[in-house]
């Protein structure tokens, strides 16, 4: 039952963690033909995916219901606003819904649309209608009112950014501030600014949605702006050999957030490119490449608004999908005949909507969208990887965010990594005093003492690990910071006064020995130790002033270039050692005690001494049981929680440091799966860490017993 039951744990752990390696895939889900007057520019639908809408040149929005309903069928119009009374000459989708209406006269409007949902007769129906963020008359972008022909957009709840190419040639930046707030009104002041452009014919614009830089782009040179001024428009930067001799920029699209520019070409290639920092600052650099295709251009780069995954397009209609921060290439296939008028990616990123026109008739095409987690590759979790604003690829576990375009970083090795440091540090701790104790307990103490010290050294295991954990963190810690000499002073003092009580008590004349029984003996050692601590602990600040000048903690970080943590590798070490110690004792000391008495009355008989016995007969024949003990407290460190939960500072860095800490996967497993979503990559990647501990902890018992056989086999004959 206990095997049935691990291979159930097993195949569940497998069964959640299947769905993040599967592929994308993209298959069509609903087709229909509508009559259409005039050419579609923009298209978009609800976050269900029951309402499509359409922005066509004449300046007509019509809403369409593509999933049945009760009261409409699929194909039939449900509103249709007039939206702009002149010719549209060009739609810019600003995403959330928003639509900028550029007209031939280049006014501009800000339209978007809402859906609400309501339920009559128990089942829902979706309402659509139009609003307008910033009022229903033209938008003043131009102060000089000569008209706009390439504008970028964004805004926040205070401040709305527009930059433009004017038909004058002109490239301005026009501010919106807000009297109070735009969710009450539409009611701003506009701050006008012209920005020094040299170059001429700005054929692409980009604004970030913080509002902080703008891309402008002619030809195949981008030019970065600072926004961020209100008096002046600054260069920033400038992007001069984006491609290569023979090559020409054919699409540009910011990532969510703004960080990245998508750069795509005349060879079918998309490049990323963002800012790290360099030896002369902050710089924009090219991270990695996509194919998007072998033998076309990239006609159209899509981006999602709240992940890092973009769609390209080529003028055959061939699309691919992509993950930059994974390096995924998700999936190739042809949505189209050819490059879809308009095209647009659901709200929640699980569909695409895609409109052609043919002989009249507006075509629309929905796609189901199947793309649940393409941030998790192989590649991505145990390898390097080149994170947005980072100077250089690197391991980095940071899962969550307060913002919504925030890059998640889900790398495995820091907190592998933090699992077996701690285990390390614990081990290191722990099995000299654990291996020791049962040595001297099983060989060398009076059976009359043994029978007392041992059950209290097994009642130790009982202690929650809870209880420890609060101690070395609340109370072990500060200690240590404070007298980190004086624990140094205890490595040295207490084999030193043992050593020299046992010389003492050597030398001891008999009629004094004999006072004391022989069982109590070990019992002097106690005053001792606690005499050398107390020494240890005097001397520390007395060593601190003396070699440390007085701050010890400021003597590792100025002079050796170390970083200290309270809460470090040293605290874990003694506090989880100290759990660890009694399940090593306890195993190796029956071990130890279990070894048959005519082998070492043997030994002795031949003429070997205790400690020869001990050497050469005892440990060999115990050593089996020993390296179980040792293999079994190794597999009880590496999997606990709640010592490195509350002992450390619980930072997933790679670090072998004692001054610093650590995250495992076993507390980052308790830290952050209650604020998982269910199902979402990051709920299913802590399952994967749960099955990496799993593996980590088999292949320790396995390899414990593989040696154990062995040593059983080889010293049997004893």
């Amino acid at each position: 039952m206990v095997l049935f039951t691990l291979i159930l744990i097993f195949l569940y752990l497998l069964y959640v963690i299947k769905p993040i390696f599967e592929s994308a895939h993209v298959e069509p889900v609903h087709e229909m033909s509508i009559t259409q007057k005039g050419q579609v520019l923009a298209t978009g639908l609800d976050e269900l995916k029951e309402v499509a809408f359409q922005i066509d040149n004449h300046g007509a929005m019509t809403f369409y219901q593509i999933s049945p309903s009760d009261f409409r069928a699929q194909g039939s119009e449900i509103l249709s606003v007039q939206v702009h009374e002149e010719t549209i000459e060009h739609v810019v989708d600003v995403g959330a819904g928003n639509f900028l209406l550029v007209d031939t006269q280049g006014r501009v409007k800000l339209i978007a649309a809402k859906f609400t949902a309501i339920y009559p007769n128990d089942s829902r129906d979706i309402t659509p209608s139009v609003t307008h963020p910033l009022g229903e008359d033209f938008l003043p972008v131009d102060e000089m009112d000569v008209g706009v022909e390439h504008v970028a957009f964004a805004m926040n709840e205070e401040k709305a950014v527009f930059v433009a190419r004017t038909r004058d040639d002109r490239v301005i930046k026009t501010s919106f501030i807000a009297e109070d707030d735009f969710n009450y009104g539409p009611e701003f002041e506009a701050v006008y600014q012209e920005i020094d452009y040299v170059g001429r014919g700005a054929e692409d614009i980009l604004v970030t949605p913080d509002l902080m830089m703008a891309f402008i782009r002619t030809g195949d040179e981008v030019a970065v702006y600072d926004l961020d001024d209100d008096y002046a428009v600054e260069l920033k930067a400038e992007l001069n050999n984006i491609v290569e001799n023979k090559v020409d920029i054919t699409a540009m699209a910011l990532l969510s957030g703004g960080s990245s520019l998508l750069v795509g070409d005349s060879r079918g290639q998309v490049s990323q490119w963002f800012e790290v920092a360099g030896a002369k600052g902050r710089e924009f650099k090219k991270i990695r490449s996509f194919k998007a295709s072998d033998n076309e251009p990239v006609a159209a780069i899509y981006t999602e608004q709240f992940r890092k995954s973009f769609y390209t397009l080529t003028p055959s209609g061939e699309m691919g999908i992509f993950y930059t921060t994974s390096d995924a290439d998700l999936w190739h296939g042809k949505i189209a005949k050819a490059l879809p008028g308009a095209l647009s990616i659901a709200p929640r990123a699980d569909a695409l909507i895609l409109v052609e026109q043919v002989a009249g008739k507006s075509h629309f095409a929905l796609l189901k969208l199947v793309n649940e987690h393409p941030e998790v590759t192989w590649s991505a979790l145990w390898q390097e990887v080149w994170y947005e604003g980072y100077p250089e690829p690197d391991y980095i576990w940071q899962s969550t965010s307060g913002s919504d375009d925030f890059e998640a970083k889900f790398s495995l090795v820091p907190i592998s990594f933090g699992t077996m440091k701690a285990a390390a540090y614990a081990m290191l701790f722990a099995v000299p005093l654990a291996l020791s104790a049962a040595i001297y307990t099983a060989y060398f103490m009076p059976p009359a003492l043994r029978k007392k010290v041992k059950p209290t050294i097994e009642l130790m295991e009982a202690l929650p690990t809870v209880i420890l954990g609060f101690l070395a963190g609340l109370w072990l810690a500060p200690i240590i910071e404070d007298y980190l000499p004086g624990i140094v002073l205890l490595l040295i003092f207490l084999p030193l006064s043992t050593f020299m009580t046992a010389f003492a008590w050597y030398k001891l004349p008999k009629k004094y020995k004999s006072v004391l029984p022989e069982e109590w003996a070990p019992i002097i050692l106690i005053p001792i130790l606690l005499l050398a601590s107390v020494l240890a602990f005097s001397l520390s600040p007395v060593v601190e002033n003396y070699l440390f000048g007085g701050d010890i903690r400021q003597f590792i970080t100025n002079d050796l270039g170390m970083s200290f943590d309270q809460r470090n590798a040293l605290v874990v070490g003694i506090a989880m050692g100290f759990a660890v110690v009694p399940t090593i004792f306890s195993m190796a000391e029956d071990a130890i005690f279990s070894v048959p008495k005519h082998l070492t009355s043997g030994s002795l008989a031949l003429g070997a001494t205790p400690w020869q016995t001990l050497m050469k007969v005892v440990l060999l024949t115990a050593s089996p049981g020993i390296f179980s003990a040792v293999m079994m407290g190794l597999g009880r460190a590496v999997g606990e929680t709640m010592i490195v939960l509350m002992a450390t500072g619980n930072t997933p860095i790679l670090d072998w440091s004692i001054f610093q800490g650590m995250r495992t996967l076993s507390a980052n497993i308790a830290v952050e799966m209650p604020e998982s979503e269910v199902g979402s990559s990051h709920y299913r990647i802590l399952f994967l860490a749960a099955f990496v501990l799993f593996v980590f902890t088999f292949v320790f018992n396995t390899l414990a017993e593989f040696v154990r056989q062995r040593l059983r086999e080889k010293y049997s004959s004893l």
